[in-house]
């Protein structure tokens, strides 16, 4: 079903699709799934060029496992944050600066700042409602918004929500925005195809898909090889 996770043999079409030359469009419509769930498979399995199925389902199985999350042995409570409070705050204000600087809209940034200092890493939110004294319909927003960039997570906790973010947050954020630039790659080799090599049009829309592409499967490498697997357990 679309959504769903792909089974093994619909990654073995996803391959034998990019070893065709097919667009990403062509390939979800042959499986029946959103154009989306085929770009962001590829992008975190090693690209257009690098994609092969058994890689792709064995990573997928391993990145299942890591979502388990084992519950720890009952202990002491712990520590209070030593944290000066007026120097966190400063940090805080200066987090969110940066952020904002960097493309961040301004309550998305709060958000993304208040996960990553409280504690636990993950808020509901009518605790992010109340530590930002701002309306649950402000954190929806800025929760839907990081959450489409890989920023954050979701989890159940009984009858609510809780947000998230863990030590993967950027590895995920770093391959969702690179669904972005593999739209980019796939629509300007089109234009170039659109266009023919013999036009200053064509050519320059195929240079440009050229180096998107390689510029993308470079960085989903890089990002891949940064991931490290978890210690084995004694």
């Amino acid at each position: 079903m679309p959504g769903s996770r792909l089974s093994y043999e619909e990654r073995r079409h996803v391959a034998a699709g990019l070893a065709e030359g097919l667009s990403y469009a062509e390939i979800a419509r042959r499986l029946g799934r959103p154009r989306s769930t085929v770009i962001r498979e590829v992008a975190r399995n090693g690209g257009a060029h690098a994609y092969c199925a058994g890689r792709a389902q064995q990573a997928t199985q391993w990145r299942a496992r890591r979502r388990v999350t084992v519950s720890p042995p009952a202990g002491p409570a712990p520590a209070a944050d030593p944290a000066d409070p007026r120097a966190r705050r400063e940090f805080e204000a200066l987090f969110a600066r940066m952020a904002t600087r960097t493309g961040v809209p301004a309550m998305m940034a709060r958000v993304l700042v208040c996960l990553f200092t409280t504690e636990s890493g993950s808020l509901t939110a009518a605790e992010l409602a109340t530590r930002l004294q701002v309306s649950p319909a402000s954190v929806s927003k800025a929760v839907a918004w990081l959450e489409q960039r890989g920023l954050l997570r979701r989890e159940r906790d009984g009858r609510r929500e809780r947000y998230l973010v863990d030590d993967h947050v950027w590895h995920q954020a770093w391959l969702a925005s690179m669904e972005g630039m593999a739209l980019w790659a796939d629509v300007t080799r089109r234009g170039a195809e659109l266009f023919g090599g013999n036009t200053s049009a064509g050519a320059r829309l195929h240079a440009t898909s050229e180096w998107l592409e390689h510029v993308r499967r470079d960085m989903v490498q890089a990002a891949e090889h940064w991931r490290k697997p978890l210690p084995a357990k004694p």
